[in-house]
């Protein structure tokens, strides 16, 4: 992918997740995808937050391989690709009557749609694949992402993994010139002396 990745890979996500949304039956149910804290999340059922990235380690020092647009070569070869590990936050939104119950429901329906296909794939990630998983918080980590926001109240949160999401050099890597003639043996050669 290019250095627009991150922003694909969460369009991505969250398309999958209003579909989930919109599969629960919730009356007018939306995803928001930013802060917490921020106002266009006040109506929202679900909110949607890059709270982490890292590098993926794992593949830090690999090769990102492609399918090329205009063969051949039919694959392009990235030897100083960024990988990286993308990490949200998956919140309920807040009910106007203050009960969360009603959203747990559709964060059920987000959780078993992200569950049975964990995968985003075709051209809304690049023709790349990006595996979601569902990542374990302890109370401490959950503390610590929710008092970034200390003007929002706590709701029930999970946190999901999208990994890995490639950056790629701006430049595409320049191809090896084609062999047209074999020139190594030339000059090469010996008479081997007769006796």
């Amino acid at each position: 992918m290019n250095a627009n990745a991150i922003a694909r890979v969460t369009q991505a996500m969250g398309a999958r997740l209003q579909q989930a949304i919109d599969a629960s039956g919730y009356p007018q149910g939306s995803l928001f995808i930013g802060p917490l804290d921020d106002p266009g999340a006040a109506g929202a059922t679900l909110i949607l937050f890059l709270y982490r990235i890292a590098p993926n380690a794992s593949l830090r020092n690999g090769e990102h391989r492609v399918p090329s647009a205009n063969p051949p070569p039919s694959v392009i070869v990235h030897d100083n690709a960024l990988p990286l590990d993308l990490y949200y936050l998956l919140t309920v939104g807040n009910h106007p009557s203050g009960n969360e119950d009603p959203l747990l429901g559709v964060l059920g329906f987000a959780l078993q749609a992200l569950q049975a296909a964990p995968e985003l794939t075709g051209p809304p990630v690049g023709q790349e694949v990006v595996r979601l998983t569902l990542e374990p918080l302890s109370t401490e980590e959950t503390s610590r992402i929710w008092a970034l926001f200390p003007t929002a109240n706590y709701r029930t949160s999970v946190a999901y993994l999208a990994s890995p999401v490639w950056i790629d050099p701006a430049q595409p890597p320049i191809p090896a010139r084609v062999v047209l003639e074999d020139n190594l043996d030339v000059g090469m050669r010996a008479t081997v002396p007769v006796d």
